[in-house]
Formats: structure tokens, sequence, C-alpha cells
């Protein structure tokens, strides 16, 4: 029988599935969640193994039999396993060894996707992924280290392939950069029954200009709006933008001045006009993710979403959040540790 990567809830079956490739037992999938006293949601990890190792020694994880594992709960990833960080490798031995085991379950993070991108070809000589020098520049890390066009690149590779864009739980919800129930009904004709990639929507998915292409890039990278009349920023990585990112999990962020993401020193240049789309989650069940580069010690975002990257491939933190089944998210249920001791 064949193993599913990652995890879904059917809507008339409540229950998770392993993120390898081989279809476990119902009784055993009951007997997971049962036996599963919560999850911990780790933040963006970008090949910082090193700080995954002491998170999950903090949380009470131990390594045996080749993974990391916990007496009653399981891990979920919020994807980013690679990119930027210096023990790229080191970290899907750890991620892939504790989903195989049945001690964790992932979703696919915007790096993963365009690593998917950068070996697809499009059918007219290049690749889904253009290879600009941009584009090479946020991935040269990740190449390096695994060697490309390599077997363990290919294996790397295959495995983000089986990863779902996003969880559904029973009271949780975990996703890369935005929950966005509009954006997942556009993006469903391009998924399969775990809510991963087919091979045809992958391609519709990363070609611009297509629904799918666009609801991607919200649920995988965020919504932006663009900024009104000829204003741009520069980001982290000194490309031009005329777009800014919003804080869709934040109530108030109504107006460009209280949404925007990443135009320190300039939020007073921002109109505090209406957006032009309204993102912002309003919903009951919380919703754990992360993408967006916070600063600072980690914080409660929301009550009812939370970020957990907080910057680890900048000397920041690696983050988790410890749920337990509660319906609004609490301060003290966060976890973390610094990128270096």
């Amino acid at each position: 029988m064949e193993k599913l990567a990652g995890f879904r809830l059917a809507r008339h079956c409540q229950t998770p599935f392993a993120c390898d490739r081989e279809m476990i037992s119902s009784n055993h999938l009951v007997e997971m969640i049962d036996s599963a006293q919560g999850y911990d949601v780790i933040g963006d990890i970008h090949g910082h193994a090193d700080a995954l190792r002491r998170l999950l020694a903090k949380m009470g994880y131990a390594e045996l039999d080749g993974a990391f594992r916990h007496e009653t709960r399981r891990v979920i990833f919020v994807g980013d396993f690679i990119d930027r960080g210096p023990a790229q490798r080191d970290v899907l031995q750890i991620t892939r060894a504790m989903c195989e085991a049945d001690t964790a379950f992932a979703v696919l993070g915007n790096h993963e996707f365009n690593a998917i991108g950068w070996v697809t070809p499009d059918g007219r000589g290049g690749f889904l992924r253009a290879h600009t020098e941009a584009n090479l520049g946020q991935h040269r890390k990740f190449l390096q280290q695994f060697g490309e066009g390599s077997p363990d690149h290919h294996d790397a590779i295959s495995w983000f392939r089986g990863l779902p864009v996003w969880l559904d739980l029973p009271g949780l919800r975990v996703v890369h950069a935005c929950w966005y129930e509009p954006s997942q009904l556009a993006l469903r004709p391009c998924l399969d029954g775990r809510d991963c990639f087919t091979e045809a929507g992958l391609r519709q998915a990363l070609q611009r200009d297509t629904p799918a292409y666009q609801a991607a890039e919200i649920l995988m990278k965020g919504p932006e709006q663009r900024l009104p009349s000829d204003m741009t920023f520069m980001d982290k990585d000194g490309r031009e933008r005329h777009e800014v990112r919003i804080k869709w999990w934040d109530l108030d962020a109504t107006t460009f001045r209280k949404a925007a993401i990443g135009v320190d020193g300039r939020l007073g240049e921002l109109p505090d006009s209406a957006l032009p789309v309204d993102f912002i989650y309003r919903e009951n069940t919380p919703v754990l993710f992360g993408h967006y580069w916070m600063n600072g010690e980690p914080r409660l975002t929301s009550s009812s979403a939370a970020c957990l990257d907080f910057s680890v491939a900048e000397k920041g933190y690696l983050t988790a959040y410890q749920w337990r089944g509660e319906s609004l998210l609490l301060p003290d249920h966060l976890v973390h540790v610094p990128a270096a001791l």
C-alpha cells in the first residue's frame, strides 16, 4: 500500500497520515490521535541543525533508533528546512527520520516549493523556477551542500514533493505563511487527497499569471498588497518591492499603515486607508505558521494565529509552540533556543 507524505484531515475522517509514503492502518491512525497529548509546532529551520537538536531536547525529545521521539507528543514542522544555514543535510536527516518514524509531520515551505521548481523543466528549455542570479543566490547553499543534480539532491526534491501545503486538524491548523480559504479553494484542483501537489497541479502553481500561482503565493509566501502611487522599498535581500506583506493575523491590521511588514522607518509614509483585499483571519480555530522573519525574542503574534519564524538564520531564535488542545493560544506555550550558543 502507498505510504503518505505529510497528513491531512479528511472531512469525514479526522485522522492524520504519516509523513512517509506507506499507508498505515486506520487502527494505528486512531491510536496515534488517542495517544498524542498535543503537537510541538516548530518554525523555519533553514539548515540550523544544532539549534533544532537543542530545541527538541528542551521539549523532552530524545534520539532513539535513529529518530527523535517523545513519549506522548509529536512535532509538526512548518517548512523551510533548507537554504541559508550551514547544516541542511543534517536538518533533512533529522526531520525525515522523525516523519518516517511517525514522531513528526510537516508541511511544504516556500523554499522547498522553490527547490522543486528549480529542477522541474518548463518544456521550453528552461525551468519552472528561472535560473536567474537572484534565484541562485537564495538557493546556492542548498545546491552546494547537496550537490546539484546528485542522487541526494533528487532524493530531497522527491521528499519535498510529498509534503502537503497545509494541515487542518481537529482544533489546530498549520500552514507555512497564510491561512486563506479563497486561496485554498483556488488551489484545490492542483492537489491530491492529501493536499499535496499533483504533477499537473505543481506546474500550474509554478507558472506566473495563473490562479494556482497566485493562490500558492498567498499560502506559502503570504499575502501582499500593492503600495499606493509609486512608493517602493528595498527588502532584506536588496530587491526593490512595489508590494508589501501584511499582518493577516492581526485583527487591527485594516489599513496600509497598520498592516505593513518590513518597511521599517517608513510606516508613516503609508496612507491610513483601507486595504484593497481583506485577508484577516477571524476564525476560532488557531493557526500556527512561519515565514515572516520576526525580530527579537519570540512572542505571541495573536491568540488565534501565531508566527513561529524568529529569524534563526539571522542569529535569532528557533521557536516552537507546544499546543495542548487550547482554542486560544497562550504565550507561555512558546519555547525557543538561540541560533547559536
